[in-house]
């Protein structure tokens, strides 16, 4: 079984004020845990440039074009109160959607299993035209489109188990019966959305919220009994994952109680049902966790299980 693990030297270009918690460390603590001999066998390449044709099939032109405008030649330009964009921001974010929308080719294409893209900054605060909580463009949306778009994927499934709700992945296909969007997360938390009553004009968002303190028993019991069987009778043609690792108990920006091993845990419990409907092709991009340790080894614990089930 082969995992790709797609990463770019421009993710630690984007840049964040001192004492920023979406930071270049990020991907540098990650660099260093996929050196381990145990990951020798991962597939490994670059991000190409993302499309501007994949980019507009979920954010309008002129928002496209306004934000590349936006990126500045010096300093910082702040978007919101936690969102910023430095010289090297744009091509960053270019960088983690193409490197999404490669992933995706690779892994339909048969090339590779499945896929890891380890790029910042994330993605799925992201509205349709509306960049905040450190995200710019949503790549795993874009991604999604891209399967449907190229690959004539039909039934996209998108599961978000970031501590933060995915406001941005939500808005973009509440009313769309083709993608089927999962998100556990902490409430009350940054963004303030994502209560179970949110189900989309289509039926087709699932959100478990999870409440301050609670553990991977809490995480497994929403999964299994709330999101997996959504998943399995959605029957989707492609498993896309926003992982964030920041429901890890070691967190500074939430309080879940999450351990390596639950990572993990899911993990192999979305391959087996990507076995069972789409030929077991999953992608995972990577969203939040500013905790360096307990990023470096939950992302760990989640590509080992990509590697090796």
């Amino acid at each position: 079984m082969s995992t790709l693990l797609v990463t770019h030297p421009a993710g630690l270009k984007h840049e964040t004020p001192p004492g920023h918690p979406e930071r270049a460390d990020r991907l540098r603590a990650l660099d260093r845990i996929f050196e381990q001999e145990k990951f020798s066998h991962l597939v490994r390449d670059l991000a190409p440039r993302g499309e501007r044709a994949d980019i507009i099939r979920v954010h309008p032109a002129d928002f496209v074009d306004a934000m590349g405008e936006a990126t500045p030649h010096e300093g910082l330009v702040r978007i919101d109160s936690d969102t910023v964009l430095s010289p090297g921001s744009w091509e960053a974010a270019l960088r983690a959607v193409g490197g999404a929308c490669f992933a995706v080719d690779e892994v339909v294409a048969g090339k590779v299993h499945n896929a890891f893209v380890a790029m910042r900054p994330p993605g799925h605060h992201c509205e349709t035209r509306k960049p905040m909580g450190f995200c710019l463009l949503n790549q795993v949306a874009i991604a999604a489109r891209h399967a449907q778009a190229k690959h004539g994927l039909g039934r996209i499934a998108i599961v978000d188990f970031d501590v933060h709700h995915g406001n941005g992945t939500q808005e973009i296909f509440w009313a769309d019966d083709s993608v089927l969007y999962c998100s556990t997360h902490e409430m009350p938390l940054y963004p303030g959305t994502g209560a179970a009553s949110e189900t989309g004009a289509a039926n087709t968002i699932v959100n478990v919220p999870l409440r301050s303190g609670d553990d991977g028993a809490v995480f497994k019991e929403a999964m299994e009994t709330r999101i997996l069987p959504r998943i399995t009778s959605f029957s989707p043609d492609l498993i896309l994952i926003s992982a964030g690792f920041d429901a890890h108990k070691r967190d500074p920006l939430a309080s879940l109680r999450l351990v390596d091993t639950d990572f993990g845990w899911i993990t192999r419990r979305l391959m087996e049902v990507a076995d069972q409907k789409c030929d077991g092709r999953v992608i995972s991009v990577l969203e939040g966790g500013y905790d360096l340790e307990g990023l470096a080894t939950s992302a760990a614990a989640h590509v080992s299980a990509l590697m090796h089930g």
